[in-house]
């Protein structure tokens, strides 16, 4: 990993980055020149993968789409460090196990240089914004990255294109009791339902409550807040406190804060109200303008939900 004055990569712009670096020349950014066929047998699962879980039918649907329209994105892959003239998935292994059912013999490469920390890195990104990752191996991938490769919440907020909120949030979700951790992995709770249970002095009651009754994030956060304040004595002689923003407010704040990763602010008007977006450099105010870019026209606003 690059450290000191060196020029570190923001990991965060996407598979586009990983595939090609600036300082490389023209004829190397070009994809199809990039990527090379190889046996789909000499792809071994990375031994850094984040991710454990694979949905059986989204995976049958890839292997239908690739079947009809081949593998189109290349596989990123390293030196294998014990097969020689064999590689190990960085980032793609979905595509590699939809290849296997769609019964192809070669797939196309890009083969990169990377250290385990690095290798780790870009596979958090990739699955991360596809969104592939449930909520624990997230946080999960961000503890190996801290304990294994001794990145802090902010370094690694910069690398990985997140706020370092987000990660601190995301790491939270590990102390949650075992029984509710194996209902954010099998996707039966929601990362902003695991924030209403950190929240909760009852976390698995709470979790239970929330599948049988089949509770969204924002009635889980009412409950939490209304037991926790039911829970707090009273000094004698307080004073009610002054009224803030409405518990939709700042559940609507929490969610799009997960979504883009930043800090969000809502402030309500006798006749509107503002949205402000918190970034800390240049590049994630460029990450969340591309987003919008690509969210802008018909649908835009379900892109965003």
């Amino acid at each position: 990993m690059s450290e000191g004055g060196e020029k570190r990569t923001n990991l965060g712009r996407g598979l586009a980055a990983l595939l090609g670096d600036d300082s490389e020349d023209f004829g190397s950014l070009d994809r199809a020149r990039l990527a090379r066929q190889v046996p789909i047998e000499h792809l071994h699962p990375s031994r850094v993968q984040p991710r454990s879980h694979f949905d059986k039918d989204a995976l049958d649907s890839l292997a239908d789409s690739i079947r009809e329209q081949g593998l189109i994105q290349p596989i990123l892959v390293r030196r294998h460090p014990e097969r020689e003239s064999e590689f190990e998935i960085v980032a793609g292994e979905r595509r590699w196990r939809a290849a296997q059912q769609a019964r192809l013999h070669e797939v196309p490469i890009v083969l990169r240089d990377l250290t385990d920390g690095e290798a780790l890195e870009l596979a958090i990104v990739e699955n991360v914004q596809r969104q592939d990752l449930n909520p624990l191996e997230e946080a999960e991938g961000y503890r190996r990255l801290m304990d294994e490769f001794s990145h802090t919440q902010e370094d690694l907020g910069r690398t990985i294109g997140k706020s370092r909120s987000h990660i601190a949030n995301t790491l939270r979700l590990l102390s949650l009791p075992e029984e509710a951790k194996g209902l954010l992995r099998d996707g039966s709770l929601t990362a902003g339902h695991g924030r209403a249970l950190l929240a909760s002095g009852a976390p698995e009651e709470l979790a239970r409550r929330i599948l049988r009754e089949g509770l969204s994030v924002r009635a889980a956060e009412r409950l939490a807040s209304q037991a926790k304040a039911a829970a707090k004595p009273k000094p004698r002689g307080a004073k009610p406190a002054s009224p803030g923003k409405d518990a939709d407010t700042l559940a609507l704040e929490r969610d799009l804060s997960e979504l883009l990763g930043l800090r969000v602010t809502i402030d309500m008007h006798s006749k509107g109200g503002t949205i402000a977006i918190h970034y800390a450099n240049l590049e994630q105010l460029d990450d969340v303008l591309n987003r919008l870019n690509q969210s802008s026209g018909p649908g835009a606003a379900d892109a965003l939900a």
